[in-house]
């Protein structure tokens, strides 16, 4: 069976960059790589991700959001990442059900036990191999992402638009899962320069896959 790696983190916490840096290093050291993402990863996913994420008129439910994101991530798992596993791939996901306990658990408040239920209906016993924990303070991280809309003209989306103190709700969550799952999580303090990251995250890679 193949090697199942996610990628976690608030936003600005420096994912999109640690993702870069794990495709080249399995890359260059012969691995069969896919990489998804979450919500997302196949067309229906990705559509799912469009409602999760896009501003509507009208207000969307804790309960509907969590369910849309369980929803793409059947989808994920069904066509891209268990086929992918079944063949011996590494699959580099940024974000998956951890992500979900931080933001829809820790963030918006649902008890997690219902995620838990989801996640076992979704996933059965699927579970992340290793996961990167990109962690910064949300003031930094926010800082980051905003200042990169501006600079890209877009706009933030429905859940870059929370309140600081949301973020650190989801922060927490993140941290206690990572003490809990010491095995599964490799914590990186985000805050740091880049080639400093790079060299955590490498270190990590040799650790489980050299």
């Amino acid at each position: 069976m193949g090697f199942f790696l996610t990628i976690e983190g608030c936003e600005g916490a420096g994912k999109t960059t640690a993702k870069g840096v794990v495709l080249h290093w399995l890359n260059a050291n012969g691995h069969d790589v896919i990489e998804t993402r979450e919500p997302g990863g196949t067309p229906l996913a990705e559509q799912l991700r469009g409602l999760v994420l896009a501003r509507h008129d009208e207000t969307v439910t804790d309960t509907a959001e969590l369910l849309m994101v369980f929803a793409a991530r059947s989808q994920n798992l069904s066509q891209r990442v268990e086929p992918a596993l079944a063949e011996g791939k590494v699959v580099v996901c940024d974000r998956f059900t951890d992500a979900t306990y931080a933001y829809q658990g820790g963030g918006r408040g649902i008890d997690e036990h219902c995620i838990a239920i989801l996640e076992q209906l979704v996933q059965g016993d699927r579970r992340p191999d290793m996961t990167l924990l990109l962690d910064i303070e949300p003031e930094l991280g926010l800082a980051r992402a905003r200042g990169r809309a501006i600079e890209q003209g877009g706009i933030l989306d429905r859940i870059e638009r929370e309140t600081i103190e949301f973020f650190h709700r989801v922060r927490q969550v993140y941290l206690a899962r990572a003490e809990r799952f010491p095995h599964q999580y490799v914590v990186i303090d985000g805050s740091q320069s880049i080639p400093e990251v790079e060299a955590h995250i490498i270190k990590a890679l040799q650790c489980r896959l050299l």
